[in-house]
């Protein structure tokens, strides 16, 4: 079995420094959480439990008697030990009612709990500790007190400042009277109370440490992970090879990085629940943050995949190194090397910057990886980044604030994610949106998770990231005037130096996100412009599909003659400036249209054969010449 080192959290050790010379102590974070009991006292070492009961223990091994709760509805209390109810009672000059005592946080006066805080932390008969549970529960708004509830936290702030240490008459030991306060926010008390008082310290409690996490993986509670016939089976395959059971929690470690406690232990039980193996533990991840056992990404068809190069240039014509870098992505993602220089695991399977001329294929080759990876291009998520491109369209991606409207509906990136956990997510001209959600794809890239609006953690680590932008085509000189920075007839060499450098240029100068740049790393993929050559496959290829779908759908025998064909082609070569694109206008307005008229003109719906034998480009709009015939009436012959 691994072993750990013994780990003592940051805030444990804080609690046991500050609490030596400041009377009062702010708790405050993860404070919901549950906690690992890191040392033997009071509570076996390694047990778990609620952030009140760990207090008791803390202050229990630190050698004090009377350790007493408040909150607004039970008033002053100790679960752990009602007996020091009556103690702190005694202190206090009060009558305890079955286990607590009751006093409402409102004002100053005598019988309120200020006013008992402060009558506890004056005496100097025996050494208190008051831990005032829920704070951000006492009142309704830190900024608009009612007169009650200034009069309760200026009662504790004279408490902070006239607070004693009491000398332990058995072991001698002088300990401080003291008040701990535990808060969702720091901010959700007044600033007033904790601002430059010099009696107060705030102590910040995060999520669970790596160490942390070890302790609970790698310790004598891992065995707790799987059901017991399971478990016993399972070990002694790696009694032999320990290094491998070692890979499997460091693994499982690092993908629960951000994870509560209470997620852990979530992840414990359901773990145990579905039975699952050793070697199967990082599964109950997936199926913790997505509600799936059987994870995409590991039913992939091995050799589909090694096959993909030829379903990228069926849709994709002449982008050889784009399509060679995409692929490097799912080949990455299928051997298990996403995101192995970094520290985070939890990072997206892949994130790809796709930058080059209009209508080179960006995102077609984006559906066409969304097709190959999740069996549709509906997996490709697409958002055009020029509607956020306001300040306050961060909430609409991500979700407003509680309390703002629209806060029910969440963010539409957060809903799209939560829904399709695995899928590529398109985000499209991404230099249009506003600098505040380019900042929020810091986290994004770094750490795979986001946390909306309604609290809630959306996962990103299943995802493909792609961004497209046309940055680096034009340059703008002095006087705002726009210039090509690359034109058709440079060599793709040049169109690729020339269109980074761009790019680099505005995260670094323009926009002042160089750390942008840095998550995207080498993954900028420069699409060439449309060649000459290219430009007739992408013509012949939509030729054949128009072919193909009128004789599926129409029973329409369609052939089109060397002339037309050449009419078409030269029409295509002249609008090579919109890529792939504009050369889809040309057949749409050049064959579609008129086709399309020629067919109604003669009353040729279906079972025909329709031969186009020219194209005039010189009327208005362009018209075909040909003929029809009826299939139909040539069989009856």
């Amino acid at each position: 079995m691994s072993e750990t080192k013994d780990f003592i959290p940051k805030w444990h050790r804080e609690l046991d420094l500050f609490s030596k010379i400041k009377p009062v102590l702010i708790l405050d974070g993860n404070v919901l959480d549950v906690y690992q009991y890191p040392v033997e006292g009071s509570t076996p070492k390694g047990s778990i439990v609620r952030l009140t009961d760990y207090l008791h223990y803390f202050f229990r091994d630190a050698g004090y008697q009377d350790i007493i709760f408040y909150d607004s509805l039970q008033g002053f209390y100790n679960s752990c030990e009602a007996d020091m109810v009556q103690k702190f009672a005694q202190l206090v000059g009060q009558r305890a009612y079955g286990s607590s005592i009751q006093a409402a946080f409102r004002g100053d006066k005598e019988g309120g709990a200020a006013s008992l805080v402060q009558k506890a932390l004056t005496q100097n008969k025996e050494a208190v500790v008051i831990v005032m549970n829920m704070a951000s529960r006492y009142i309704s708004s830190p900024d608009q007190l009612n007169q009650d509830e200034v009069d309760a936290f200026t009662g504790l702030v004279k408490a902070s400042l006239t607070a004693k240490d009491v000398l332990d008459q058995e072991t001698h030991v002088m300990r401080k009277n003291l008040l701990i306060i535990i808060a969702n926010k720091l901010n959700d008390l007044p600033a007033w109370f904790y601002l430059q008082n010099p009696n107060v310290k705030n102590i910040a409690i995060g999520a669970p440490a790596k160490e942390e996490r070890e302790s609970l993986v790698m310790g004598g509670n891992f065995s707790s992970f799987f059901a017991r016939d399971i478990y016993q089976a399972d070990i002694r395959e790696y009694e032999t090879a320990p290094e491998e059971l070692k890979k499997i929690q460091e693994k499982f470690v690092a993908l629960t990085d951000g994870m509560s406690f209470t997620e852990l232990n979530g992840l414990r039980k359901l773990c145990k629940k579905e039975k699952l193996h050793i070697r199967e533990m990082c599964r109950v991840i997936d199926l913790f943050k997505y509600g799936i056992r059987e994870n995409p990404w590991q039913e992939l068809d091995l050799e589909e995949i090694k096959h993909a190069k030829e379903r990228f240039e069926e849709r994709v014509k002449g982008q050889p190194y784009a399509q060679t870098k995409t692929l490097d992505i799912i080949k990455r993602a299928v051997t298990g090397l996403s995101g192995l220089q970094g520290s985070s695991h939890g990072r997206p399977k892949g994130v790809l910057f796709f930058a080059g001329p209009t209508g080179t294929g960006k995102t077609e080759t984006a559906k066409t990886l969304a097709e190959i990876l999740f069996g549709s291009e509906d997996a490709c998520i697409r958002f055009d980044m020029s509607e956020y491109s306001q300040s306050h369209s961060d909430q609409k991606l991500l979700g407003a604030p509680p309390g703002y409207v629209g806060y029910e509906a969440g963010g539409q990136l957060t809903n799209a994610v939560r829904e399709r956990p695995f899928s590529i997510l398109l985000f499209d001209e991404i230099e249009k949106a506003h600098p505040t959600i380019m900042d929020k794809f810091l986290q994004i890239l770094e750490d795979g998770r986001m946390t909306d609006g309604q609290g809630q953690t959306v996962y990103f680590s299943e995802c493909i990231i792609i961004f497209t932008s046309n940055l680096g085509i034009y340059t703008r000189d002095a006087m705002g005037q726009r210039h090509p920075n690359v034109t058709s007839d440079m060599p793709y060499p040049e169109v690729s130096k020339r269109v980074r450098g761009a790019i680099e240029d505005y995260f670094k100068l323009e926009l002042g996100r160089p750390e942008i740049l840095n998550r995207i790393g080498e993954n900028i993929v420069v699409f060439d412009f449309i060649r000459p050559d290219v430009a007739k496959l992408i013509l012949d290829a939509q030729i054949q599909k128009i072919v193909k779908t009128m004789h599926t759908e129409k029973q329409i025998e369609l052939t089109i003659a060397e002339a037309a064909h050449e009419e078409l082609l030269k029409a295509a070569l002249g609008n090579l400036n919109n890529g792939g694109r504009g050369i889809g206008n040309i057949v749409e307005s050049h064959l579609i249209n008129p086709l399309a008229r020629f067919l109604f003109d003669n009353d040729a719906y279906e079972n025909v054969s329709v031969s186009i034998e020219g194209i005039d480009t010189a009327t208005a709009p362009v018209s075909l010449k040909g003929s029809i015939k009826s299939i139909k009436k040539e069989a009856d012959r």
